[in-house]
């Protein structure tokens, strides 16, 4: 049985991320917006197949995960990748899939 203090923060880390990539539509949104392509919600639900709701459920997945960020320009939302947190999760499944 393991240890709950063997649970290091990077782990953690990695693991709120996998979480918060572990729907198709929510990656697809992320390679979309890696690409260096701000977004806006609206323009999102014209090219998924889902209901806005939805699609306002996978943002903010992505956005509570730090994955994302949005900035609010009414009516609308722009959303654009966390630089800063992208990296650093890419660098923690780098880490780990090398193991």
């Amino acid at each position: 049985m393991s240890n709950k203090n063997n649970i290091t923060e990077e782990q953690k880390k990695m693991a709120r991320y996998a979480k918060a990539m572990g729907h198709p539509v929510r990656i697809y949104v992320l390679e979309l917006l890696a690409k260096g392509n701000c977004c806006y919600s609206g323009d999102l639900t014209e090219e998924l197949p889902i209901v806005k709701s939805t699609l306002s459920q996978h943002l903010k997945e992505l956005k509570e995960a730090g994955l994302i960020q949005g900035e609010i320009e009414l009516p609308k939302i722009k959303y654009c990748i966390n630089q800063e947190n992208w990296e650093e999760a890419q660098q923690l499944f780098q880490k780990f899939l090398k193991l």
